[in-house]
């Protein structure tokens, strides 16, 4: 990868407040609770949702005969329902719109593209750390009028500012992730006699007693790396608090603070006991993602699992197999390990790669709420876009969900590895994906663990 300059942003976007986590608790404890009564497409006052209206129509550019590709890592499911997005921008343009398969790190796989000649018009960029690599590198084209004035009608400050380099608006954030909730199976618990909690000591508890019911409590997705650093992230907002957070984010502290032992400790705990992980360490190692989610869903009342943790994107493997959201696939909010629950934001952003007109066509559609409508509907889809009339989400667990992120305002925690450079924060194999990986096979070995990180990321950071 080529090294680049670490450009400077606000701190606006890497502050939180209790506003977040309150919204963000809140929202997630209310949509457990309307959840039980099973999903419709009505809100509390049986009025169909309670969003802004895209107000008037969008307008976009002809593009007839002209081509727009656009590069993302997604794969499986959500390839397959943002290719329904673009299917609407070709309608709308005439445009004849190019999906090109990415692979992890985006930015190393963009790299290998400019050099041959053919960048994509547009990247979906995972990581903030990548908008800034991309701008660094000179890859990335301001975001043009058109496309301002969706984000500017659209979208909180806050969303806007993740998408900026050095006050230059460059991103805009089409998907986000709230990266703070626990999915279980209704029955599971039911049978094992398990309560709903709300601390970390609550969870444990209750971990245990699923497993004492015969049933492995946790799905852990170790082949995605990505999956253990959100894990990681969430035990140490809360029990580290929101000044460490953004001072390890930065690395302005080390990875070898007495913080991340205390955090890598209490994840160790619940990775090393015995019988915990669904297929031990050696099995998780091998899930990836929607097969973390499938397996703790499929088997009637005895699945390889009884708990998955991850963002609001875990509906949409949901969806793919028998059972409903808000019956038998119900959330709480990631227990709280310190004083409060965290609250962990991730998102998608569409950066131009040439200065074309189709690709700030495409961003203009993105930033509309006419796009976020497509993938809402199809559920696995969260948009911190605040025209989006709520009633386009399936069912009150995502329009909960949706409602706590727009609620939040300007109040942004985002995700700690993806504000990292992409060597240690993005990449397969390598930097902390891997540090983590090692810690789920020997979660003893917590010094080693942290030695290993400060390793990687004192590397990164400098390059």
């Amino acid at each position: 990868m080529r090294s680049t300059l670490r450009t400077r942003r606000a701190p606006h976007h890497r502050r939180t407040t209790a506003k977040l986590a309150t919204a963000v608790v809140a929202g997630a404890l209310a949509l457990t609770m309307t959840a039980c009564g099973g999903s419709d497409d009505k809100d509390d006052d049986g009025n169909k949702g309670s969003g802004k209206e895209s107000g008037a129509a969008l307008q976009l550019p002809k593009l007839d005969g002209q081509k727009v590709s656009v590069a993302a890592v997604w794969g499986g499911s959500e390839r397959k329902v943002f290719l329904k997005v673009l299917d609407e921008f070709e309608k709308r343009t005439g445009a004849d719109v190019t999906f090109v398969p990415a692979q992890d790190p985006i930015i190393s796989f963009l790299e290998s593209k400019v050099a041959g000649g053919q960048p994509p018009d547009v990247a979906m960029l995972p990581q903030v750390g990548a908008i800034e690599q991309a701008v660094a590198n000179k890859w990335a084209k301001p975001v043009g009028p058109e496309a301002q004035k969706q984000l500017d009608k659209n979208y909180a400050k806050g969303w806007q500012d993740l998408g900026a380099v050095d006050g230059k608006q460059y991103g805009v954030y089409f998907k986000a992730a709230n990266k703070s909730l626990v999915w279980y199976n209704a029955q599971v618990l039911d049978n094992a006699g398990a309560k709903v909690p709300k601390t970390w000591d609550d969870f444990t508890k209750a971990a245990q007693t699923v497993y004492d019911s015969g049933v492995p409590p946790i799905s852990v997705a170790g082949a995605d790396g990505w999956t253990l650093t959100d894990w990681f992230e969430n035990i140490y907002l809360s029990q580290a608090g929101p000044e460490k957070y953004d001072q390890l984010a930065k690395h302005e502290i080390k990875w070898t603070d007495p913080s991340v032992k205390d955090a890598l400790t209490t994840l160790g705990g619940l990775f090393g006991k015995k019988g915990f992980v669904a297929g031990g360490a050696d099995g998780a190692l091998q899930t990836e993602f929607p097969i973390s989610v499938k397996q703790t869903f499929t088997g009637g009342d005895q699945p390889k699992a009884g708990m998955v943790f991850e963002g609001d994107m875990v509906s949409l493997p949901i969806s793919e197999t028998k059972a409903k959201i808000g019956s038998d696939a119900k959330v709480f909010p990631f227990p709280a390990v310190g004083k409060e629950s965290p609250a962990v934001v991730g998102g998608d952003a569409a950066v131009a790669l040439k200065d074309s007109k189709g690709a700030q066509a495409l961003l203009t559609f993105l930033a509309s709420p006419d796009a976020a409508k497509v993938w809402a509907e199809a559920g696995g889809f969260v948009s911190p876009n605040k025209s989006l009339d709520l009633a386009a989400y399936p069912n009150d667990v995502q329009r909960g969900i949706a409602k706590a992120l727009i609620a939040a305002g300007d109040d942004i925690r985002y995700d700690m590895s993806d504000q990292a450079p992409q060597a240690f924060g993005g990449t397969p194999g390598k930097g902390e994906w891997k540090a983590l990986q090692d810690f789920l096979k020997n979660p003893k070995d917590v010094a080693g663990t942290q030695k290993a990180l400060e390793t990687a990321a004192a590397k990164a950071y400098k390059d």
